[in-house]
């Protein structure tokens, strides 16, 4: 299907504020669960319906803005269910707004519309022809809400008690700020050097990307670890929620990043020799062997 850019944002709109109505319906006809499975069956029933608007549009695409739309409106809903009564849960409620703006923002400004689909999930098509909305549901739908829904339960304790911040909550604060600002950063020096028809074809190695291939990707995953500190200042036996972080860390370390190197290998020669001399990640010079990418 053909859709203008303009009508493709509307569609989009339109499932996603049907997505949250279902989600709050689920949420409140179960009300004889633990809040944080509550959430999990919510948020289950809020992706099977993107999930049905990707088949129904024939498109998996449709699903990409929810991975930064979900945590702000986990964090909405926090806010009403427990209020903003405390300084910690103000800060991450902002903080919450401000990743959803950067990331949601930066995908409706380069996507085209719902002509496009992301050549990730062309590949699965090609891949998987009998399948592939099989693997659209488990793989690109499932998968990725399990890992935000992981990611966020630092977010219920941080936003549901009421504690004082200590070193560690304005470590987990100031680590957050600066992981969206990395991130948006990153984004804005990549859009402006393909804007220039001059680098097509060229590998970028300009600002945050002269010393790291993926440094909108190490904001990313930095900004859960931030949240993911906040948790530990209202206990340090809240450690196992930092599940989340460490599973988007692994999922981009281990199939995310190795998925776009190879994409650029295939498509420009030159980007082996900017393998040998930048990090995967951390945006630092590569001066000695490191034991991290």
């Amino acid at each position: 299907m053909l859709f203008s850019k303009t009508a493709s944002i509307l569609i989009q709109l339109s499932a996603y504020s049907i997505a949250i109505f279902v989600a709050v319906v689920v949420w409140y006809s179960t009300p004889h669960l633990q809040d944080i499975w509550r959430l999990a069956v919510a948020d289950l029933a809020a992706t099977s319906f993107i999930f049905l608007c990707s088949f129904l549009f024939n498109n998996s695409s449709l699903y990409d803005p929810y991975w930064s739309v979900k945590p702000a409106v986990i964090a909405a809903g926090y806010a009403i269910l427990f209020g903003l009564n405390e300084l910690a849960g103000i800060l991450l409620f902002t903080l919450m707004m401000m990743y959803n703006i950067r990331l949601t923002s930066n995908f409706f400004r380069d996507w085209p519309g719902l002509k496009h689909e992301d050549w990730r999930y062309r590949n699965f098509r090609i891949q998987f022809p009998k399948a592939y909305w099989l693997v659209s549901f488990a793989g690109i739908h499932l998968f990725p809400t399990v890992m935000v829904y992981l990611a966020c339960l630092p977010l219920y304790f941080g936003m549901k008690e009421a504690f004082e911040l200590n070193w560690l909550g304005w470590l987990g604060i100031v680590v957050t700020v600066a992981a969206i600002a990395i991130a948006f950063v990153a984004d804005e020096q990549m859009r402006n050097f393909r804007k220039s028809p001059e680098n097509k074809g060229k590998n970028m190695n300009e600002g945050l990307w002269k010393h790291s291939r993926h440094p909108n990707y190490f904001g990313e995953m930095l900004t859960w670890w931030g949240i993911y500190l906040v948790a530990l200042n209202v206990s340090l036996n809240l450690w196992w929620t930092g599940i989340g972080a460490l599973a988007i860390t692994l999922m981009f370390v281990f199939i995310s990043i190795p998925l776009m190197d190879n994409r650029s290998l295939e498509s420009r020669k030159s980007y082996s020799e900017l393998m040998a001399r930048t990090r995967a990640i951390l945006p630092l010079p590569k001066k000695v062997k490191s034991p991290f990418p």
